[in-house]
């Protein structure tokens, strides 16, 4: 769970393993329009909880600025870990899909108690226990996450391959500029 942040939400983010797209996807529309924001990811595309992080601030900070390009906290979620300004592309690129069994799961909430409980509901729903090493980055992930994100090689040789999430943070902070 992480601190409270400058807009008073709090943030957690978890991953699972073989979990149901089915039921995922049931628990999205029933959080839809709650206070609460609940929002899943292909855990393969997401570079470390810091990436979910990260873009958990971004969207906290543009409805704060009024600069959101959604309504939902959840959405514009979406938009910042997948670094896009149209939410079909974000989708497509790390969203959920039927074939997804490696999720993250980001949830924004007021209370921290309650995010918590949010998050036991979800390992409820889904029948399977967090597996937080699904959001760890290994060989396969980093090259799915450069193909994906478009990292070239010059920037990742810049970076001797070790700040990967550096340059997807970089990615996402930029959208921020392009209004």
């Amino acid at each position: 769970m992480a601190p409270q942040n400058d807009l008073e939400k709090c943030v957690a983010v978890t991953g699972y393993r073989k979990a149901s797209f089915e039921k995922a996807e049931m628990l999205l529309k029933a959080y839809r329009k709650q206070a609460q924001q609940i929002q899943f990811f292909d855990a393969d595309l997401v570079a470390t909880k810091e990436h979910l992080y990260f873009a958990a601030q971004n969207a906290l900070r543009a409805f704060g600025e009024k600069t959101n390009v959604s309504n939902s906290l959840a959405v514009e979620t979406m938009l910042y870990v997948s670094a896009q300004r149209q939410i079909q592309k974000a989708i497509e690129l790390c969203g959920i899909k039927p074939q997804t069994k490696r999720m993250a799961v980001l949830v924004i909430g007021d209370d921290p108690a309650e995010v918590e409980g949010l998050l036991c509901e979800v390992s409820s729903c889904l029948g399977v226990l967090p597996d937080e090493s699904v959001l760890e980055l290994n060989a396969a992930k980093v090259k799915l996450i450069r193909e994906a994100y478009r990292v070239t090689d010059e920037e990742f040789k810049a970076v001797d391959g070790d700040a990967l999430v550096d340059l997807i943070v970089e990615r996402m902070a930029l959208l921020a500029t392009q209004l």
